[in-house]
Parts: C-alpha cells; sequence; structure tokens
C-alpha cells in the first residue's frame, strides 16, 4: 500500500500542517525539512505533482525556451540554472525553437499548457508577441540576455557594449586601424550593443568607421565562416577582426584556416565565449568571456523570488547588468 502524508507525520513526529507546508514550497524549519525528506525515502513516498498542482495551482516546474540548445552559450546557463532550481526543488522543461519565432510561440502555449509557474527565455522574437499571453497569467517571465521594449518583466543581461569596446581598446593598443566585425543579426539587441560598442570605440579614437568592415551575421558556424571570408575579400587591407558570438568565432577560425591565413602574423582576432576552445586554438585566441555561471544564478535567483512573492505584477522589475571579461590569449600581433 502507498505511503500517505500522514504516514510521514507518523515518521516525523510532526503535524500535518508543516508536511502539507513542505510539499507545496512553505516555509519550513532546516531540522524539519530534513526529517520530512528522510521520512520520504524511508517510505517511498512518491508525489502526485499533478493533484498538487491542482490544488494548489502551482506545478513546481519552470519553461525554459532557448534559441539553440546546441549553443555553447545556452547550454551552459541551462546547466547552472538547472542546478540551483533543483536545489529549491523545482524542474525545468527546455524548449529549443531553433531560433524560429513560430516554434518559440508554439514553445510558450505547449508551457503554458503545461502550466509551469514562470517561463525564462532568450528571445528570438524581438517584440514579445510569444508572451504577451502567458504575461496575462500574472506568472513570471525572465529575460536571459536580451531585452524585449514590449514586454514588462525582469532580464539578467551582459553589458555588451562595454565588452565590444574592451576587446576593440585591445586592438587599438597593439596598433590595429583596420578592424572587421562579424556581429550578429540586425534585429538582436544583443547584436546591436556589440556593434555600439565597435562603432563607439571608433569614436573614441577619433577614427570614421569603414562599413565595409561590418559584417552581420547569424550567430551560426557557417556564418562566421562566411563572414570571415566576405571581409577579408572586400578589405585587403584588415589587420584584425572582432568575432561577436561562441560559433561564428569556430566558423571564423574555420575560413582562416580554409584561407591558409596564419593567426596573429596576418590576421589578428579576439573572438567570443568558450574558454576550453580558445585554450584549443594554436594560437591561443584571446576572448570576450560572458559571465555564463553568475547569470544562471541571477536568473535563477530572480525567477526563485518572483515565485516566493507571487510575482506581484505592479512591482518594479529587476534589470541586471553583467560585465563581461577579456581573456587574453596570442592572437593579437601589435603592428
Amino acid at each position: 500500500m502507498a505511503a500517505t502524508m500522514k504516514d510521514i507525520a507518523r515518521r516525523t513526529g510532526l503535524g500535518l500542517a508543516t508536511i502539507s507546508s513542505y510539499f507545496n514550497g512553505g516555509n519550513v524549519r532546516e531540522k524539519n525539512r530534513v526529517k520530512i525528506e528522510e521520512a520520504i525515502e524511508e517510505l517511498h513516498y512518491e508525489v502526485n505533482e499533478v493533484a498538487r498542482g491542482l490544488k494548489t495551482n502551482a506545478t513546481k516546474t519552470i519553461g525554459v525556451v532557448i534559441p539553440e540548445l546546441n549553443n555553447t552559450f545556452c547550454a551552459e546557463i541551462i546547466t547552472e540554472m538547472e542546478d540551483v532550481l533543483r536545489s529549491h526543488g523545482y524542474a525545468t522543461i527546455v524548449c529549443d525553437c531553433r531560433t524560429d519565432k513560430k516554434l518559440e510561440r508554439d514553445a510558450v502555449e505547449f508551457l503554458s499548457r503545461k502550466r509551469v509557474d514562470g517561463i525564462i527565455n532568450m528571445p528570438v522574437d524581438t517584440e514579445g508577441n510569444h508572451l504577451k499571453k502567458f504575461q496575462k497569467t500574472g506568472k513570471p517571465i525572465v529575460l536571459i540576455d536580451r531585452k524585449i521594449q514590449e514586454i514588462s518583466c525582469d532580464s539578467v543581461l551582459v553589458d555588451n557594449e562595454k565588452a565590444a569596446e574592451d576587446a576593440m581598446r585591445v586592438f587599438f593598443q597593439a596598433g590595429h586601424r583596420k578592424i572587421g566585425i562579424i556581429g550578429g543579426p540586425e534585429e538582436i539587441s544583443t547584436a546591436q550593443e556589440r556593434l555600439q560598442g565597435y562603432r563607439s570605440a571608433y569614436e573614441k579614437e577619433n577614427l570614421p568607421v569603414q562599413e565595409s568592415l561590418i559584417y552581420h551575421g547569424d550567430y551560426t558556424i557557417q556564418g562566421g565562416v562566411k563572414g570571415l571570408e566576405k571581409l577579408v575579400a572586400d578589405n585587403p587591407d584588415m589587420t584584425a577582426v572582432f568575432v561577436t558570438n561562441y560559433e561564428m568565432t569556430m566558423g571564423a577560425v574555420i575560413g582562416v584556416n580554409e584561407l591558409a591565413l596564419k593567426i596573429p602574423e596576418q590576421l589578428s582576432m579576439i573572438g567570443f565565449d568558450n574558454l576550453q576552445f580558445a585554450r584549443a586554438c594554436n594560437p591561443k585566441l584571446t576572448i570576450v568571456a560572458q559571465p555564463t555561471p553568475s547569470i544562471a544564478r541571477e536568473v535563477a535567483g530572480i525567477m526563485l523570488k518572483r515565485l516566493e512573492e507571487g510575482d506581484a505584477g505592479n512591482t518594479e522589475r529587476i534589470a541586471e547588468k553583467l560585465d563581461a571579461e577579456i581573456i587574453m590569449g596570442k592572437s593579437v600581433r601589435a603592428i
């Protein structure tokens, strides 16, 4: 016969109200929580999440919608974020929308039908059309890495403009002036901010921006290959290139190899993210490293805070902005 909450109460000596509070995510003293969890294990008690969800309107699940599951930046954040949420009793349902607005909208509708308690999203639809219906439920939404002006919700961002300026400063200090950039999609806020940082760096050096040195990529490996080849073809005097995401950095390195160019002798390069890949390159790449563990912890922390407070839609929205870091390698040559 399956164990019940009364069996747990008898085993622990605690009242049913305390046991119920534990299962419904309420505040329970640490010593009581330990007793309850030991009893659950000993009695092989299984929680009926569906029944509990119907009763409390909470499912202890968080929906996560990201543009590309095979994107290293996304994968690292999800792994860290799941650990934090799991430690607080929440499971995650992760949906990969493959950078497709329709799939993103379908994913949010699917998660809404699953009655998730909140949604974490790295949005593809920059107008937020996919989130407007879910927002009306009053459940929390936390955005990662990208802003949506039309949606009032919490967000955790990186100071992309400053990160790009810092990368460009490395080039300028090494004597480079003809510096290409492989940017992201023009409609994505992170790509806009990184491009603005590139332009601002030129302005601070009192140098004109050469439009032929700007390539708008698509945050894919192939986009990096195409961008590198196009910039080299159009700008034979280019001495350096800044690549603004990890996948395109991999693609740019492939492009360099296919063109039989040498880094940094013939072309200096600064990439984005993934220290392991940077170390595997010869020479080691200088990269802009985003604080993925910190991003993940901030996102999970904000979601948990909103769930604890009941979201309170009229409260001031949290907008955390974190700094990236330049990790120096040997891919920038002084000229």
